[in-house]
């Protein structure tokens, strides 16, 4: 990215935020400036500031905790999506039929933007929420996104052979093993990941579509690696059948 016109007050504040965002009532002004390495009086300048903003809030012992102004910008960022309204409804029925969470994302570049989820209560919780991100290829939401594109796209997104941001040892380390496996999801019309993205989780994933046929966003169901080979039939035709019907086309 061309920095010509780069703000630093800005990304010093974007660190600021997403500091405080992992740990949440947990690190004071000290803590901040120790964790991103701006001088203590520009630190509390910008926590001022972001204060004043409502985009933190500064509670009784020191610490700090995000805004109530992020939090309506984050509402408003998804409400643009009416899919994500069609995607509660109409999920909130099949993850009763699989008795397994769902899934909504997009693809971002390269990325995987989780947008909604429609979870079944589990001992183990997904840490996909809403607005986190994960390198798609290393999940079956984006390598069924990236199907969508063409092969000279999908190399110039990844530019060497060697594919970094690897999640666990069965994510795909490799771009022709990549655009492999794209050509047989292109054939199925629907992806799989098998403990790529988590270890002891696969995963179904199945496109959404718009008017024209254009990929706009995925759906997907994880499960325990136990329950893959009981499940995974079921799984897929569900999930394919639920992506038809967030669709204006149809899934195999």
């Amino acid at each position: 990215m061309d920095k010509k016109y780069w703000v630093p007050a800005l990304e010093k504040a974007d660190v600021i935020l997403q500091a405080i965002s992992g740990q949440p009532s947990k690190l004071k002004l000290m803590d901040l400036s120790k964790l991103s390495g701006i001088n203590k009086s520009s630190m509390f300048s910008l926590l001022n500031t972001l204060e004043a903003l409502e985009w933190v809030v500064r509670e009784a012992e020191g610490t700090y905790s995000l805004g109530s102004k992020l939090g309506f910008l984050g509402n408003v960022y998804f409400k643009q999506f009416s899919l994500i309204d069609r995607f509660r409804k109409e999920a909130s029925i099949t993850k009763h039929t699989i008795q397994e969470t769902i899934q909504l994302a997009r693809l971002e570049q390269s990325d995987v933007l989780y947008l909604a989820k429609e979870e079944m209560p589990s001992p183990v919780r997904l840490a996909s929420e809403p607005g986190m991100k994960l390198p798609a290829h290393a999940t079956a939401l984006g390598k069924v996104m990236l199907a969508a594109l063409d092969s000279d796209k999908v190399k110039a997104m990844y530019p060497d052979e060697q594919l970094h941001n690897g999640l666990t040892q069965h994510t795909i380390k490799s771009r022709d093993e990549l655009l492999g496996q794209l050509t047989q999801i292109r054939a199925e019309g629907f992806a799989c990941d098998l403990q790529e993205a988590v270890m002891g989780f696969c995963c179904v994933a199945a496109p959404v579509l718009d008017a024209q046929g254009n990929t706009v966003a995925a759906i997907s169901c994880s499960m325990f690696q136990h329950e893959w080979e009981q499940k995974r039939s079921q799984a897929q035709k569900e999930i394919c059948a639920l992506a038809a019907r967030l669709s204006q086309g149809t899934c195999n």
